[in-house]
Parts: structure tokens; C-alpha cells; sequence
């Protein structure tokens, strides 16, 4: 194994989980988000025209805006997966929502593992609003979420289609995380 691929929504763990398995593999730890983000999140200190996205645009014109851009990053996502897989540079684990499963499926680099972290709806909303902390933002942080769960469906359809594998993190100590990932072959959560 060369690549470690760890997709899912946002809020799931990805990150958190991500560093945790590359630091015990001693792979080198990359975000998607990294090579281009769209747009952020909206709270914290988030340029107007943000807040203006999620508050604006139903949930289907952000899925719809948010897979477009994924499609547009896939090429270098794709480029860095296959320069990995094949040997060039240290072991990888790259997590972020960008890694949609029915592109992932069509790879065709060798020694590469790709799990998709899922949450309960409860648990990301939960942690979606503790990151806010927001109340001034409170639309486009609920219009977010609602991104988020309804981005969760679409690509646990997708996961599942191509029998890919999915863990969900809900209430999950990292480690028992780690250790359902790195297990061969990963164990699919109902």
C-alpha cells in the first residue's frame, strides 16, 4: 500500500483520522482542501461573497457548484494519486470531500486504499454548530449542514454502487478508526 484515500463530508473526522493514520504508517498527511477550497465554510472570518454562496443558493445549487469544482480538481487529485502509487515520493494519505467515490472507482494506479467516512445527521449537525459558534452567520451555517447531509446521501449512494468502503465515525475512539481502515479488507458499516 502507497495510498491511503479517505473521502467523505464534511465534519465526518477525515482530517483527524487522516493524521492519525499517517502518522502511524509514517505516510505524509495532504488535505484536498490544499489544492483548492470551495468556497470555505461560512463562519469564522469568511470573506461576504461566502456567506452570500450558502445563504443564496438552494441545496442542490451547492451540491451541484461544489461537484463542479471537484470535477475541475480531479485531473491533479488524479496526478498525485498515480505519482504516489507508483513510487514517487513517500506514502500518501490524502483525505478530503473532494475524493468522490465514483472517480475513485475509476482509478486504475496500484496500491491504493480508499475508505469514505460517514456520521450520523445528528452527530454532523452537532458538530457543524459547535464549529460555528456563530449565531450572526446562523443561515448559511444551517444551509451548510444542510449541504453536508444531503452530499453524505449522494455519495454513500456512490459508495455503495461501486461497493466501496464506508465507516461511520459516529462516537468512534480515532484509533479503533485507524484500525478498521488499515484492516484488509476494510470492514463495510451497515
Amino acid at each position: 500500500m502507497r495510498v491511503v484515500l479517505i473521502g467523505g463530508t464534511s465534519h465526518t473526522g477525515k482530517s483527524t483520522v487522516a493524521r492519525a493514520v499517517a502518522e502511524r504508517i509514517g505516510f505524509e498527511y495532504r488535505s484536498t482542501d490544499g489544492l483548492a477550497r470551495h468556497p470555505g465554510r461560512p463562519w469564522g472570518t469568511v470573506p461576504a461573497h461566502v456567506v452570500e454562496h450558502y445563504g443564496t443558493l438552494a441545496v442542490d445549487e451547492l451540491i451541484r457548484s461544489v461537484l463542479d469544482h471537484y470535477a475541475r480538481l480531479w485531473p491533479r487529485i488524479e496526478e498525485l494519486i498515480t505519482e504516489r502509487a507508483t513510487g514517487g515520493g513517500p506514502g500518501l494519505v490524502l483525505e478530503g470531500s473532494a475524493l468522490w467515490p465514483d472517480r475513485v472507482a475509476g482509478l486504475s494506479v496500484p496500491h491504493t486504499r480508499a475508505v469514505w467516512l460517514t456520521a450520523d445527521e445528528a452527530v454532523l449537525g452537532a458538530r457543524v454548530r459547535e464549529s460555528a459558534r456563530d449565531e450572526e452567520r446562523r443561515h448559511p451555517v444551517d444551509k451548510f449542514l444542510a449541504r453536508s447531509v444531503r452530499y453524505q446521501q449522494l455519495m454513500v449512494e456512490s459508495v455503495d454502487a461501486h461497493g466501496l468502503c464506508r465507516v461511520d465515525t459516529s462516537g468512534r475512539p480515532v484509533a479503533e478508526m485507524v484500525d478498521v481502515i488499515l484492516a484488509r479488507p476494510c470492514r463495510q458499516d451497515p
